[in-house]
């Protein structure tokens, strides 16, 4: 993984992994201990199933960047469906309080969609990768008066 991917990979997981806690705190203040474990539960699925997609869309930008789009919105909506079927399964699960455990998940899901957006808009990514093994100047240099 290149270090552009890392650092995008960190400005989503910070963020989530602090509204996570931030929501593990809540959720404990007001359900007690199975809000908290139910609020972290949910914020390592989100942030395991959005890393495991943020990697896996990479890959496919550089081996086959022509099916990046259509891959990014199959991962995306996957990764929704998926998360759907979490909150489903265990909705009447005693291990954890399961409204802490959906909110936690839509919350961080969120905040991990926002924080990759903005990465991504502030990062400096080149449109267009220049030829550094050819040192010729183009053909056409513009009119000559």
């Amino acid at each position: 993984m290149r270090s552009d991917d890392t650092r995008l990979l960190l400005q989503a997981v910070v963020p989530t992994a602090v509204a996570g806690a931030v929501a593990a705190g809540i959720s404990a203040w007001v359900v007690g201990g199975k809000g908290a474990v139910g609020a972290v539960v949910a914020t390592l699925i989100v942030i395991l199933f959005m890393g495991i997609g943020f990697v896996v869309l990479q890959r496919t930008a550089k081996s086959l960047p022509h099916l990046f789009q259509a891959m990014g919105l199959m991962l995306y909506t996957a990764q929704i469906l998926l998360l759907f079927v979490f909150v489903a399964t265990f909705k009447n699960t005693t291990l954890f309080h399961p409204k802490a455990f959906a909110l936690t998940l839509v919350v961080t899901t969120l905040v991990w969609i926002a924080a990759q957006a903005r990465a991504h808009m502030k990062a400096k990514i080149l449109y267009v990768e220049p030829d550094s093994m050819k040192g010729e100047k183009p053909d056409n240099s513009g009119p000559k008066t």
